[in-house]
């Protein structure tokens, strides 16, 4: 994997932990009032690229999820850290979709600073967990914006953009074995079930977000651009 940087229990699997949302068919809350605006409790099971995509052609524009991400539980509970990467590959395909998302987050004790790698991420409507929380939920806000962090498929190789850390890095991954590695990340898996030198190299990147023994993809591949595709 080459880059660029420019300065200015753990054996189940996430995707087999289903979580419920509710969904509306407007951004705005008092168009979801309407008749026929409310989609009711959809429970996601599958895959979750799939399901978003499912989401959006029922006409879900505002995504509420009921349950708390709480990464401080998930850390020391198998069934709980399946959910909590369920959740948050949702948030995730949520986002990439500009689909309006309603989530809350408590961050473990041992990482205040966690939030920074999901900073791509629509930031939730509360944030918890260490000290400064609140200040970190501010600074999530005032510096979110669409396509943070994302990745594109090309003819035979991927393409990564990340603005997370205020720079541009990107990353162009030729090598089949990385893709396969991303393919397999995408939903979320055993840390185990991921080549060790490949899943060093993408943690060193900090491309994989870890919950328990769970490691995810963190990059959302881009579906809405906000500006023409050669300047984000």
């Amino acid at each position: 994997m080459s880059s660029t940087t420019t300065p200015p229990t753990a054996e189940a699997d996430a995707p087999d932990r289903p979580v419920s949302v509710l969904a509306w068919r407007d951004y705005d809350i008092d168009a979801c009032r309407l008749p026929g605006m409310d989609l009711g409790e959809l429970a996601i099971g599958g895959r979750s690229a799939e399901e978003v995509t499912r989401l959006w052609e029922l006409g879900a524009r505002r995504v509420r999820l009921p349950k708390t991400v709480d990464l401080a539980v998930a850390a020391a509970d198998p069934v709980a850290a399946a959910r909590a990467v369920r959740a948050l590959c949702l948030v995730r395909d949520l986002t990439a979709r500009a689909v309006l998302v309603e989530w809350r987050l408590t961050l473990a004790d041992a990482d205040p600073d966690g939030w920074r790698a999901l900073n791509h991420l629509q930031p939730p409507q509360d944030l918890a967990g260490p000290t400064g929380a609140t200040e970190a939920l501010a600074e999530w806000r005032h510096r979110h914006y669409l396509c943070k962090c994302l990745w594109r498929q090309g003819p035979g190789f991927v393409q990564i953009r990340d603005r997370r850390w205020g720079d541009l890095r990107r990353f162009t991954v030729a090598e089949p074995e990385y893709q396969e590695a991303i393919a397999l990340l995408e939903d979320g898996v055993p840390a185990r079930r991921v080549d060790p030198e490949i899943l060093a190299d993408l943690r060193s990147e900090r491309l994989v977000g870890e919950v328990g023994e769970l490691v995810w993809w963190l990059p959302y591949r881009v579906r809405r651009w906000i500006q023409e595709a050669m300047t984000v």
